[in-house]
């Protein structure tokens, strides 16, 4: 079970007017985090992630239009990765919390062993990163996975290193960090009996969990689902 810590820190979001368009948008964002729009409370998530400051946006969706604002969510993430999901790339769900669950293969993402981003991932991040900017109303928690083989603090550093390869892309996309969490779970929870190539691979993946913060319940939106 995760902890989670008020770090009592209140500061506001960025002004309205930082649109889509604008471009002085990536320096107003990175400036100190603009004016108006709301306060953040700092949380620090102790558990798998080992212990990061992040923050969730106060005010967040009502209870009753969640289920509308993750359909949304949804419609256009399928609508996007189309193409993904048909090569069986990605595959997307929605959990019984709201939650959305993007699945994405390691095979398309990194090479055996690296933690760096496949250049032919990034087009499908890229896809991603614009439909979770549109939807700030959420936390986004990237939980790595390997296969069996090497050690398991080797394969834990892996995963970690891996899930933290993708927070780095949404960053640069101007994706607030207190919105981002890191996980890496090494090989405790396979899909697959790792005694074969074919269960190996699916064991090796990159899960993306986009949890709705929802008014009055902030914190939940910080516990990254487990064994799912």
């Amino acid at each position: 079970m995760k902890k989670l810590v008020i770090v009592a820190t209140m500061v506001t979001l960025m002004s309205a007017c930082t649109t889509m368009d604008d471009p002085n948008r990536q320096t107003k964002i990175g400036a100190a985090v603009g004016a108006a729009a709301g306060a953040v409370v700092g949380y620090v998530v102790e558990g798998d992630a080992g212990g990061a400051a992040v923050g969730a946006v106060v005010g967040a969706a009502a209870g009753g239009g969640i289920g509308y604002y993750m359909d949304s969510q949804q419609k256009e993430m399928e609508a996007a990765l189309a193409e993904e999901q048909a090569r069986h790339d990605i595959e997307i769900q929605r959990l019984e919390d709201e939650t959305l669950k993007i699945d994405v293969s390691s095979e398309i993402s990194f090479d055996f062993g690296s933690a760096d981003l496949k250049p032919a991932f990034m087009p499908t991040l890229q896809k991603v990163s614009e439909i979770l900017v549109r939807y700030p109303k959420t936390v986004i928690h990237v939980v790595g996975h390997t296969d069996s083989v090497g050690s398991e603090s080797y394969n834990r550093d892996l995963s970690r290193h891996r899930a933290q390869s993708v927070i780095n892309y949404f960053v640069l996309q101007d994706i607030s960090q207190s919105r981002l969490v890191t996980v890496g779970r090494g090989e405790t929870e396979p899909r697959a009996s790792n005694d074969t190539e074919a269960g190996r691979q699916l064991n090796r993946r990159v899960e993306i969990y986009v949890k709705p913060v929802i008014e009055g319940q902030e914190s939940q939106a910080y516990e990254t689902p487990q064994g799912i």
